[in-house]
């Protein structure tokens, strides 16, 4: 009888709200590492994980972003398809009615398209799996010479150019904007710039957007015509944090410590695009796959010390560069700093579209293998990761984010930065 009642008391519920890159990645790691100790509950709206980082792809009919999440979490890992209405105390309350307790909960509920612009009922979207297949439908009905009109400089808006017009060359496409890869240095801009001509994109630069019409668009320097306008601006992150109570940014992001833990309520572990770290060890990193990965298996290992009663580690985490994919035959790939300032080598043509390619296939399969991921470390003002637990933890009581520029492991944030692919 003792020893039932303590196998029970050791089931640590978590409960991970969210199978974007950092839920999945956070909750493969918790049923990797913690095993029998924890049990898992995935909760996400839909049964798919989506690839963000080849949205473009999907939208303009290249590739499938959609995989089943049956083949991508743990098999200790429960998956319960619903939205999460508000988090409580210690549940949380879906769309169906139903509630889910939880000891820990982990909060990966991503971002999306902000629609601030006047007119912005008037645009399609790479920003999520519904926005991309309208926009891979309207793409479809566009008759030759149609006009495409991409809004934003930003590496989404570019990669959504590029792969357009590399799907359909008969198509006349644009890229609007007031400047191209702003982060870059100016060599690289002008190298993107004269990929995306070669692909034959047209680029608009120096203008401002202030609406969308039906049939075009309003700048600062006065209308242009359009069949179909494409928003690659900013990002927004859902209201969950903010409607349950909880201690939220301007922009909506839930606050946390630098291990991650909310600022005020500790049994609830963020990661990912819609959480924010304080700056000094969060301050560079865009919003990302590159920065979501081991946001999420950070989450995991910081979930797991509070369980057993131990002061979790502050987060570490260095970017390595931005990948662009140029249609399926050119790309181009900016190194950088681990505080994602631009290094003085970069990669283009064929080779970088390869890489590129990779690094996409590289995040599916790193999720697989939880316990093996690996980072780099952060800047060297921040502080350095702590290895991950090996052992099970022991018996407990039971207003938008500018969109991220795409880098080389995934969807990418400064909590402020432009641009959003992979």
């Amino acid at each position: 009888m003792t020893t039932i009642r303590s196998e029970v008391v050791a089931l640590a519920r978590v409960v991970v709200v969210g199978a974007g890159y950092a839920g999945v990645m956070a909750a493969n790691r918790l049923a990797a590492v913690g095993r029998s100790k924890v049990r898992v509950t995935v909760v996400n709206p839909r049964p798919e994980f989506v690839e963000r980082v080849r949205l473009h792809e999907h939208a303009a009919g290249e590739s499938h972003a959609v995989r089943p999440l049956s083949g991508l979490l743990h098999r200790d890992v429960r998956l319960r398809t619903a939205t999460v209405d508000v988090i409580e105390k210690r549940s949380v309350r879906l769309d169906d009615g139903d509630a889910v307790a939880f000891d820990y909960l982990l909060y990966a509920v991503g971002s999306t398209s902000a629609r601030g612009l006047a007119g912005s009922e008037n645009v399609w979207s790479v920003a999520d799996l519904d926005g991309a297949d309208a926009l891979r439908t309207r793409l479809r009905q566009l008759p030759p010479g149609a006009r495409v009109v991409v809004i934003g400089g930003g590496l989404t808006g570019i990669e959504s150019a590029a792969e357009i017009a590399y799907r359909y060359p008969s198509l006349e496409v644009s890229l609007v904007s007031r400047t191209v890869a702003a982060r870059l240095p100016e060599s690289s801009r002008a190298s993107i710039e004269g990929r995306l001509a070669n692909a034959g994109v047209v680029l608009r630069t120096g203008l401002r957007v202030t609406g969308v019409r039906p049939d075009g668009i309003e700048t600062d320097a006065g209308p242009l015509p359009s069949d179909c306008t494409v928003w690659a601006g900013s990002f927004d992150v859902p209201d969950l944090a903010l409607r349950s109570g909880l201690p939220v940014t301007s922009d909506g992001r839930l606050r946390t410590d630098d291990a991650l833990v909310c600022v005020h309520h500790r049994r609830i572990v963020g990661a990912g695009d819609a959480v924010a770290p304080p700056g000094h060890v969060g301050a560079h990193l865009r919003m990302s796959c590159q920065a979501a990965m081991p946001m999420g298996a950070h989450g995991a290992d910081t979930v797991l010390a509070l369980i057993r009663g131990e002061r979790p580690a502050p987060i570490s985490i260095g970017m390595a560069g931005q990948a662009i994919s140029l249609g399926r035959r050119d790309g181009f790939i900016q190194a950088t700093h681990r505080d994602d300032t631009p290094r003085a080598s970069a990669l283009s043509g064929r080779v970088a579209a390869l890489l590129k390619e990779r690094v996409c296939r590289y995040t599916v399969t790193a999720m697989r293998f939880p316990r093996a991921y690996r980072w780099l470390p952060g800047p060297p003002s921040t502080p350095t990761p702590t290895s991950i637990p090996t052992s099970a933890p022991k018996p407990t009581q039971p207003n938008p984010t500018p969109n991220a520029d795409f880098d080389p492991t995934g969807t990418t944030r400064p909590h402020g930065s432009e641009g959003a692919s992979s």
